[in-house]
C-alpha cells in the first residue's frame, strides 16, 4: 500500500493540486511538529481565507490569556431593599460573555432567585449586555435566516438562536418560536414569524418594535419542519425568557429594559451562574465550529488584556498583533475570531508555526477533534494509519484544514491547507441561497485534495 501511494505522489504536489480540480488557489505547508522543519511547501506566503480554522488561534489566545479554568459568570444583581417578597429597588440580569449559557441555566438562576425570597420587584428589571461590544451579525454578507451569524452583546442565550417550527394546519400553519434548551423550552415573545404567499425570498427579516419579526414563503414550508432562526437582539431575547421563567414560578417582573452599562453602581450581586471551565468550552468551539463561542471567547481575551474593544473587528486586529507578535504570524490580518467573514486572511506558513509552538505547550492538539480519513469508497476509515487531529474550516468555495496527522511510524507532522475560489464567491455575494450552485461539488473537491496530501505526507515522510 506503501509502494502504492508513494509512485502516485512521485510527480510532485503541484500535479496533485491539479488533478484535484480544486478552482481558485490552493497553499499549503507541512513541517515536522517537534523541529518545524518545513517539508513541503505550496505557496506557503500566500494569504487566504482561512474560515474557521481560525478558530484554532482563537482558541490559543484565549487560553493563553484567560486560562484553561477561566469561568464565565452570569449574574442577578439588586438595588434596595426586599420587603415581604418585594424588591423595593431594581433587578438586573448582569451579562458576563458566557456564550454557553442557556434557558436551563436561565431557570436555574431564577429558582436561585425564588430562594432568596424575591417574589416582585417595585422597580426595573434590566439587562445589562455591556461586557462586549454589540454586533448585530457576525457576518452581514450572511443570508439574514443563518443561525450560524447571529447578533453578538456581553449576553447571549442559547447561542442567540431561536428554534422555529411549523405543521400545516387547515388552510394554514401552526408556528412556533421557542428558547429551546434540554429542559425548558419558553415560548419567545421579541421574535415574530408571519407566513407570506410568496415564492421567494424564502426568509425576510424586519427589525420593528424593539424584537426580530420575520416573514418565510408559504411555497418553502412543505407539510412541516423546523429550522434556528438568529437572535439579532439578544439582551432582550434574554430579558423576555427569564421574565417568562420567573412569572411561572411566581415572580412578577415588569418588561425589561436593555442597555449596556445598565447595572447600577450600587447594586449587589444575589445569585451568580458560573460556566464550565473555558477549556471544555473552547472544546465544544472546535468540536462544532460555533462562531457565537469563538466571538464572545475573542472578544473577551481582548477585553481582560486591554480594556473593552470598540468593535469586532478591532478586538480581531487585538488578536492578529498578538498572533504576529507571540508566534510571528505576521502574515495574518483578521476581521473577526471565528473565520466567518472572508476578508480574513492566513498564510499556511504562519498557522503551522503556530502550530508547531503550541505543540510544544500541549495546550491545542488535545481539544482538537479528530478528522477521520476515508477509505477509496468515500467512508470513514476508523482503521486508517494516519491519525489526524485538526480544524476544519468551510465557507462556501473556501475549504481549509489545520492540525496535527501522525504517521503509522509515530512521526507527529503540524500542517496547514488553504483553498479559495474567490471570483465564485464574489459571484455569489448577496445571494439568497445557502448552498450556490457549484460550491458542494467544489468544496467535495477540496476537502478530498486535503485527504490526498495528508497521505502523500504520510507515505513520504511517515514510513
Amino acid at each position: 500500500m506503501r509502494g502504492a501511494i508513494a509512485a502516485e505522489f512521485l510527480d510532485g504536489p503541484e500535479a496533485l493540486v491539479a488533478r484535484a480540480g480544486v478552482a481558485g488557489r490552493t497553499a499549503f505547508v507541512v513541517a515536522d511538529a517537534e523541529s518545524g522543519l518545513v517539508l513541503e511547501s505550496l505557496h506557503g506566503n500566500l494569504g487566504l481565507p482561512p474560515a474557521s480554522v481560525v478558530k484554532a488561534l482563537t482558541a490559543l489566545y484565549a487560553l493563553e490569556t484567560l486560562g484553561a479554568g477561566y469561568r464565565f459568570r452570569t449574574r442577578l444583581a439588586a438595588t434596595g431593599s426586599l420587603q415581604d417578597g418585594v424588591l423595593h429597588g431594581d433587578l438586573v440580569l448582569l451579562g458576563g460573555g458566557d456564550p454557553s449559557l442557556d434557558t436551563d441555566d436561565l431557570a436555574r438562576m431564577v429558582s436561585q432567585l425564588a430562594q432568596v425570597g424575591v417574589r416582585g420587584v417595585q422597580g426595573r428589571f434590566l439587562v445589562d449586555e455591556g461586557a462586549l461590544p454589540a454586533v448585530r451579525s457576525i457576518d452581514p454578507a450572511q443570508a439574514a435566516q443563518l443561525a450560524y451569524s447571529p447578533a453578538v452583546s456581553g449576553i447571549a442565550l442559547n447561542y442567540n438562536r431561536v428554534h422555529f417550527e411549523w405543521k400545516q394546519a387547515g388552510d394554514g400553519y401552526s408556528l412556533t418560536l421557542e428558547a429551546r434548551a434540554r429542559d425548558y423550552r419558553p415560548a419567545v415573545t421579541v421574535a415574530k414569524v408571519v407566513v407570506e404567499s410568496r415564492a421567494t425570498p424564502v426568509y425576510g427579516y424586519s427589525d420593528t418594535g424593539g424584537g426580530d419579526s420575520w416573514s418565510v414563503a408559504r411555497a418553502a414550508l412543505g407539510t412541516e419542519g423546523a429550522r434556528w432562526l438568529p437572535v439579532r437582539r439578544p439582551g432582550a431575547y434574554a430579558g423576555d425568557v427569564f421574565r417568562t421563567l420567573a412569572e411561572a414560578q411566581g415572580i412578577t417582573l415588569p418588561a425589561a429594559g436593555i442597555g449596556a452599562g445598565a447595572t447600577p453602581a450600587d447594586a449587589r450581586v444575589l445569585v451568580e451562574h458560573q460556566s464550565e471551565p473555558l477549556q471544555e468550552i473552547l472544546r465544544d468551539m472546535l468540536k462544532w465550529s460555533n462562531n457565537l463561542t469563538a466571538e464572545m471567547v475573542g472578544m473577551t481575551a481582548t477585553a481582560t488584556r486591554n480594556g473593552r474593544p470598540a468593535s469586532m473587528r478591532a478586538s480581531a486586529q487585538v488578536m492578529s498583533d498578538w498572533a504576529a507578535a507571540r508566534y510571528g504570524m505576521r502574515g495574518t490580518r483578521l476581521i473577526d475570531h471565528s473565520g466567518l467573514g472572508d476578508a480574513s486572511r492566513m498564510t499556511p506558513d504562519d498557522l503551522v508555526a503556530a502550530l508547531v509552538q503550541a505543540r510544544a505547550q500541549e495546550q491545542l492538539r488535545p481539544l482538537l477533534k479528530e478528522f477521520t480519513l476515508r477509505d477509496a469508497g468515500g467512508r470513514p476509515d476508523a482503521n486508517h494509519p494516519i491519525r489526524v487531529d485538526a480544524k476544519t474550516g468551510t465557507l462556501n468555495f473556501v475549504s481549509g484544514l489545520g492540525g496535527f496527522m501522525t504517521g503509522a511510524d509515530g512521526t507527529d507532522l503540524a500542517f496547514a491547507i488553504f483553498s479559495a475560489d474567490a471570483d465564485q464567491r464574489a459571484a455569489h455575494a448577496g445571494s439568497e441561497q445557502e448552498i450556490p450552485p457549484g460550491a458542494r461539488n467544489w468544496n467535495a473537491r477540496a476537502k478530498s485534495l486535503q485527504q490526498k496530501l495528508i497521505e502523500r505526507w504520510g507515505a513520504l515522510y511517515c514510513s
